[in-house]
């Protein structure tokens, strides 16, 4: 082999290994960028969500939430805790009987109506809970906006309000 040869194919060795030491540091910075974005505090961030018709489950679901914060303050963290209501969980959004549609109210919510409603009316307005009803299942019953109960949000699809919390590193909570 001539030294010509030998210097180019030594050239070309440490040319390979100089882009393998530039290109691993910027995979690497590209995939930490691709990452969801995860808090960098102790904040305990939740996001709860009811699609289903049993008050009781519901209920339970309250239930936890309080407990979450509960917790939270013991240990003086703060808290950013969201409640999405989509398909069924409107029966909980609402003293609508919503009668001739799939989430009419049944005797057992009937019964429980008024305490869901206070419990839920205190998580709003006492544990600073943000509480969110899907637009489209609003739309698809023809409920209007001035008969849900105050402190609701709506949002265009309560499914893509979900993701994009998670997007934001919320812990994603379901009550069976």
């Amino acid at each position: 082999m001539t030294a010509i040869a030998s210097f180019l194919q030594q050239a070309a060795t440490l040319a390979r290994r100089a882009a393998r030491l530039i290109a691993m540091p910027i995979a690497a910075l590209a995939l930490a960028l691709s990452m969801p974005a995860v808090a960098q505090d102790d904040t305990q961030r939740v996001v709860y969500h009811v699609d289903f018709a049993d008050p009781t489950r519901y209920s339970a679901t309250l239930t936890s939430i309080n407990n979450l914060i509960n917790d939270a303050e013991q240990k003086l963290l703060p808290w950013d805790v969201h409640l999405v209501l989509v398909g069924y969980g409107i029966r909980f959004a609402t003293d609508d009987p919503l009668q001739g549609t799939p989430y009419a109210a049944d005797e057992d919510l009937n019964e429980r109506r008024a305490e869901l409603k206070g419990r839920l009316q205190t998580l709003i307005d006492v544990r600073e809970v943000n509480v969110h009803l899907c637009d489209v299942t609003r739309n698809e019953i023809g409920l209007s906006e001035g008969k849900l109960y105050e402190g609701i949000e709506l949002v265009g699809s309560g499914v893509a309000k979900i993701a994009d919390l998670q997007r934001e590193g919320y812990a994603y909570l379901k009550i069976q």
